[in-house]
């Protein structure tokens, strides 16, 4: 008999409850010392000595013999051989979750606007996409297509000209569903290296890599440092720290549903986090027996095992009030959830990455196929931040076209506020365009 996991219960009406949940969030995603300064180092040698230190780094980290840089670009007509590949049924699957995310995107467009005052005055803001962005991939045996289709899809309807992939192929291990996927969403130009050494080409260019605006895509901890360390050269999407899903079930959805959401998040990796909270405490029950029973059939149970009793909760609360009060104190990367009129409780959601309405949205549709974008914001930054779309592929100018009277106008009230700040020849500046004055 399999024994039972060792996840760990929380009750709100318990006074350690505040600092019990505070322990199970908390998370850090900082590098120690010595991959800080690895990082540095490959950052400053892909900075000074360009290709030939991509180079090295690929036949150092990756395990491959390479010759030259030119041995690491795939043209475009490697991707199409790639989608040429894939089974049938894979390229369709590809090709309706690219349609999907390709028209719910579409929908976050901004355009440009301007209004006109009274006096001829012309303001307003012009939208205009990056010029160059780039798409980390991770490489090898990991799989990940749906994220080169959330990644780059945006970026391309945001009219961003050209998207350039990097993806490692460690011990020359090529993934064809990854490169197929590149070809369907519109990815212009691929380089087969990774790592640091990937995002530090991105950002400051090579002879071969062309600098970008943006670096996106998930990665490991060398890909995270070096993201944060070349923030500021480049835009990045976000420090990502462990996927999470937090379901909010009344009682009523069938409890294998619930663990196996729960395991879906579970078996990305030990550190993912998976949390239920409920007012049932016999739904609780329920679901840690589903929990135990359905663990043995699946394929990375060990993982799942370890995430759930380092990382997991099952917490009952009072009511329904109370789950979404812890809901918006988690602010989860995902909330399901899973109760018979999920829309009552929808504008009290303050916090959360995706929110997955109602007992028949199992998390893994937006991580595949709904549309919406499965880049989101971890640990808590779903307070502040929001999931990867068109709007971070686009950038914004203020625009203002001054009538001769609205500058005189304007100029006034501007010669006052820099005078004020003892800054004169902002004043005078201004005031150069008063009628009357600027003679």
């Amino acid at each position: 008999m399999t024994a039972p996991i060792a996840i760990r219960r929380l009750n709100a009406a318990d006074q350690d409850f505040a600092r019990h949940l505070d322990h199970l969030l908390s998370w850090e995603s900082v590098s120690d010392d010595a991959v800080n300064q690895r990082v540095l180092d490959i950052i400053q040698a892909v900075r000074e000595r360009g290709d030939a230190a991509l180079v090295e780094f690929t036949q150092r980290f990756d395990g491959l013999q390479v010759a030259g840089m030119a041995e690491l670009i795939l043209p475009r007509a490697r991707l199409e051989l790639a989608l040429s590949r894939i089974t049938a049924a894979q390229r369709e699957a590809l090709e309706k979750a690219a349609e999907r995310v390709r028209l719910y995107h579409e929908r976050q467009k901004q355009d440009s606007w301007t209004y006109t005052e009274a006096d001829g005055t012309v303001l307003g803001q012009q939208v205009t996409p990056l010029d160059r962005a780039g798409l980390y991939v991770p490489g090898g045996k990991a799989s990940y297509p749906s994220s080169v289709l959330m990644n780059a899809i945006p970026a391309k309807v945001a009219g961003v000209p050209e998207v350039v992939m990097v993806v490692p192929t460690p011990r020359g291990e090529i993934n064809e569903i990854v490169l197929a996927a590149a070809c369907i969403a519109g990815v212009d130009r691929v380089f087969t290296i990774g790592g640091a050494q990937a995002v530090a080409a991105l950002a400051y260019g090579t002879e071969s890599v062309p600098p970008v605006d943006k670096i996106v895509g998930p990665g490991n901890i060398y890909v995270a440092t070096a993201k944060r360390h070349v923030f500021g050269k480049v835009g990045i999407d976000m420090i990502a720290g462990p996927s999470e899903i937090l379901v909010v079930c009344d009682g009523a959805t069938d409890p294998d549903w619930i663990a196996m959401d729960l395991f879906s998040q579970a078996e990305h990796d030990e550190d993912a986090q998976s949390i239920l909270v409920s007012p049932d405490a016999a739904f609780l029950d329920k679901v840690a027996e589903s929990i135990t029973r359905l663990l043995p059939s699946m394929e990375r149970a060990e993982i799942i095992r370890t995430s759930l009793e380092a990382r997991g909760a099952l917490i009952q609360v009072a009511d329904m009030a109370q789950a979404i009060e812890v809901a918006n104190r988690i602010a989860p990367e995902h909330l399901e959830l899973s109760v018979a009129d999920p829309d009552q409780y929808l504008a009290q959601i303050r916090h959360a990455g995706a929110i997955f309405m109602g007992r028949y949205t199992a998390e893994a549709l937006g991580d595949y196929c709904a549309g919406p974008n499965h880049v989101l914001p971890t640990s808590g930054t779903a307070r502040f931040s929001s999931p990867l779309g068109v709007y971070d592929f686009q950038k914004r100018s203020s625009i203002i076209h001054c009538s001769a009277e609205g500058a005189s106008e304007l100029g006034k009230t501007a010669s006052v506020l820099a005078r004020g700040e003892s800054l004169s020849a902002h004043a005078r500046s201004a005031e150069y365009r008063i009628k009357g004055e600027g003679q």
